[in-house]
C-alpha cells in the first residue's frame, strides 16, 4: 500500500491558492481515478483505492499546514506504510509555475509543512514531489503570496502541471521513485 499525501490548508477561503497545490492534486488523482474522499480521521480526509494495479490512499490533512506531520503519521501507523511508500505533494517558492521537481530526500527547505512531517515522520528520507509557484514579485510577503490564487496567465500551466504530478503518482505505483525521478525531473 502507498500513501499520496498533498498537502493544503481546509476552508473555502484556501481553495485554489498557491499554498493549496497538493490538495488540488490530490483532488485531480481522486477524479481521475475515481478514488472517493470519503473518510474522516486522523486529522484529515481521505480515501482508499487502486491506481495501476497498487493499493493506494489518498491523504489531504486537515491539520492546517504548518502541522501536516500530525495526519501522516497516524495513517503511515495505522496502515503500517512505511516511510518509502509515501510520496508528499507540496508548493515551493524556488520552482517557476509550470514546473516540478521530484526528490527522495532532503531538508524542510523552510516549508512549514514538510518541517512537520520530517518532525512527526523522524526522518528527512521520503519522496516528495515539489510544485513550483515561483516567488512573489514587487516587495510582496511570502504568506500573503502563498495564501493568494494563481493569476490568470498562470491556470493552463497550473492545470499541466496538476495533471503531471499525477501521472508521476501513477508510474510510481509501478516503478521505483529513482526511475520516476529520472524521468519527470528531465522534463
Amino acid at each position: 500500500m502507498k500513501l499520496v499525501v498533498g498537502l493544503g490548508n481546509p476552508g473555502k477561503q484556501y481553495e485554489k491558492t498557491r499554498h493549496n497545490i497538493g490538495f488540488e492534486v490530490i483532488d485531480y488523482i481522486s477524479k481521475e481515478y475515481g478514488i472517493p474522499l470519503d473518510k474522516s480521521k486522523f486529522k484529515g480526509q481521505y480515501g482508499i483505492g487502486m491506481i495501476n494495479g497498487e493499493k493506494a490512499v489518498l491523504l489531504k490533512p486537515l491539520t492546517y499546514m504548518n502541522l501536516s506531520g500530525e495526519s501522516i503519521r497516524p495513517i503511515m501507523d495505522y496502515y503500517d506504510i512505511k516511510t518509502e511508500d509515501i510520496v508528499v505533494i507540496y508548493d515551493d517558492l524556488d520552482l517557476p509555475v509550470g514546473k516540478i521537481r521530484l526528490r527522495q530526500k532532503g531538508s524542510s527547505g523552510g516549508h512549514n509543512g514538510i518541517k512537520s512531517t520530517i518532525a512527526h515522520t523522524g526522518t528527512e528520507k521520503f519522496n516528495r514531489i515539489r510544485v513550483g509557484i515561483d516567488r512573489p514579485q514587487n516587495g510582496m510577503k511570502v504568506t500573503d503570496y502563498v495564501l493568494g490564487r494563481f493569476m490568470k496567465e498562470e491556470q493552463e500551466a497550473l492545470e499541466i502541471i496538476v495533471k503531471k504530478c499525477s501521472d508521476a503518482c501513477e508510474q510510481w505505483m509501478k516503478e521505483p521513485f529513482l526511475q520516476v525521478m529520472n524521468i519527470y525531473n528531465i522534463q
